[in-house]
């Protein structure tokens, strides 16, 4: 079990820190002075970090790659908000000292009990075209198993083990609702259209060691497969409705809602609309509700920078108890633009035992 998580950074800002992590990214870049120096991105299952290192890197550059996991000794510190490591020494770590449950955040939820409360959902479907649809996707064992465990996205929302899984089900619930408040929506196809939503990340995204992109989905974009998988689907309805297999085609081409999000089209009849909005809605509180939570040990009301949503947040909860000083209160000059590393100057140090000294780097 490691001993540091990027969760504790907020009890460790200025301190040498010693631990374990998974390279998310990896770049090489030069300094003014033409010499290179590591930019990364590394992650464990509490988040990730921007981390740099600035000296010594020629003989580290060729020692590991992406999706790797490395050993890093270096300061915790913060700038404009945001934390960040500075690494002073690193070592890829060997098989037996990975437990991979450190590594990849996974949902806190039952997923039998979510994928039963989806089973429970299609079985109530009046549609027979649209719950043959669904319910083969479920008999798919592969498809399945990548269900239940892919995350939803890489870093924006519901990024986790079993996040698309968690996400669908919640989505499920919400529109399930929100049919009984719009009685001209047709519930089962916009179920199906929640079902199918974000069914190509499980291509899409990889999900082993880090959360990334395959190159398959690099090129496509879980849209067009999902495209491509229901049409291998429908292949084995041969009686399934042209009409009802545009309109899910439709249903998953406008989901994004806008041409600027990535949808080819814009929302065009009720059931593609409220699709649009409740996964919009969905996405957005659970990416408030993990900012909170990674911010918990915060004192004031006021939240860090949030990039995903493009503001900072006010946790009603804490300002409902007793707002802090108006220092502790972000202004606008608060959101972060992409900065470089603060000074590397350690003020003190955790004491730790040195896991290099008798390690080969």
């Amino acid at each position: 079990m490691k001993d540091f998580f990027i969760s504790d950074c907020s009890r460790q800002e200025n301190k040498i820190i010693t631990a374990g992590f998974v390279v998310a990214s990896k770049q090489v870049k030069a300094k003014k002075n033409g010499e290179p120096y590591l930019a990364l991105i590394l992650a464990d299952r509490s988040g990730q970090i921007e981390a740099k290192m600035w000296d010594n890197v020629e003989e580290f550059i060729a020692i590991f790659e992406q999706d790797d996991f490395l050993k890093v000794k270096g300061l915790i510190n913060k700038y404009k908000n945001r934390f960040q490591l500075t690494i002073h020494k690193l070592r890829r770590m060997e098989e037996a000292e990975i437990d991979y449950t450190d590594y990849l955040p996974k949902t806190t939820k039952d997923i039998g009990e979510l994928w039963r409360t989806l089973t429970e959902f299609v079985s109530t479907f009046q549609n027979p075209h649209l719950k043959a649809l669904v319910e083969l996707f479920m008999a798919d064992a592969e498809i399945a198993e990548r269900y239940r465990n892919a995350p939803a996205a890489k870093t924006l929302h519901h990024a986790y083990i079993g996040g698309l899984l968690d996400h669908v089900v919640s989505l499920f619930r919400s529109c399930d609702l929100m049919c009984r408040n719009y009685p001209q929506v047709n519930r089962d196809l916009l179920l199906t259209g929640a079902f199918l939503h974000d069914i190509g990340k499980i291509q899409e995204l990889t999900y082993n060691r880090a959360f990334s992109y395959t190159t398959r989905g690099q090129l496509l974009g879980h849209m067009i497969i999902e495209l491509e998988m229901l049409q291998a689907k429908l292949a084995q309805l041969p009686n399934f409705p042209a009409e009802i297999k545009t309109l899910l085609e439709h249903l998953i081409i406008s989901h994004h809602g806008q041409y600027d999000f990535g949808s080819p089209k814009l929302p065009m009849f009720p059931e593609a609309l409220m699709l649009h909005y409740l996964d919009d809605l969905d996405s957005k509180m659970e990416a408030m509700r993990a900012h909170f939570e990674r911010e918990s040990e915060q004192e004031g009301p006021w939240t860090s920078y949030n990039a995903s949503l493009g503001r900072p947040l006010l946790n009603s909860k804490k300002f409902m108890q007793g707002e802090k000083p108006a220092a502790d209160k972000p202004t606008p000059e608060a959101a972060p633009a992409a900065s470089p590393a603060a000074p590397e100057s350690a003020t003190a140090e955790t004491p730790a035992l040195d896991l290099f000294s008798e390690q080969k780097a």
